[in-house]
């Protein structure tokens, strides 16, 4: 498949190119719990998806959204904070980005970022849900956190509000909604083993 432009800019204004696209999958497989799919920049789905309208939205922190209970955040020695989702769907799944041209080396990932100076890791958790799968979501549980080569990262479990995957933004060449039993085979990066662990306990827990 030849290459394309992503339909945002970067952060400085230039366009970007994705060099090797992602497929889309048929829309019907977004309304089959059991099947994982894919949407592309720009591309269909449905309009409604478990109940939830599916159309863009602005980035928004919900009104009245709880504040997350969650331990003391204990930053290591030369490590960046950071701050990440796993996106439960109502019908069991998981949301995953890719990243543009596998950035990082990951293929599919949790969406998750670097905490701004002066910003907190809640806030920084719904931002890049939003910026990375345009989704707006809502924090439910703390998950845990893991250290990376560079950031100690806090997970929390969030769940979809409103937004639409489709306007996903220029570091995400793809948003995937995968079966909880499938997440080892489509986000196969060692960092997100444990991560994988975790979300499916939380899962389960409530199963």
């Amino acid at each position: 498949m030849p290459a394309i432009r992503h339909p945002f800019l970067d952060d400085d204004g230039a366009p970007v190119t994705i060099r090797h696209p992602s497929l889309p999958t048929p829309l019907a497989a977004w309304l089959d719990p059991d099947r994982s799919a894919t949407v592309v920049p720009g591309g269909k789905m449905p309009s409604m998806l478990n109940g939830i309208a599916v159309a863009p939205s602005a980035f928004v922190v919900p009104e009245a959204a709880p504040v997350v209970e969650e331990p003391a955040f204990t930053l290591p020695p030369g490590f960046r904070a950071a701050a990440g989702t796993v996106i439960v769907e109502n019908d069991g799944r998981i949301w995953l980005v890719a990243p543009t041209n596998g950035f990082g080396g990951y293929r599919a990932t949790f969406p998750k970022g670097r905490v701004d100076a002066g910003g907190t890791l809640q806030h920084t958790a719904l931002r890049e849900a939003f910026e990375e799968s345009g989704l707006v979501v809502r924090l439910k549980a703390f998950l845990l956190d893991i250290r990376r080569t560079q950031t100690y990262t806090r997970y929390y479990i969030a769940r979809r509000l409103a937004g639409n995957p489709a306007r996903m933004g220029w570091e995400t060449q793809a948003v995937h909604l995968v079966p909880s039993s499938d997440l080892d085979k489509v986000a196969v990066h060692p960092n997100d083993a444990e991560v994988i662990r975790a979300a499916r306990a939380w899962i389960d827990s409530f199963a």
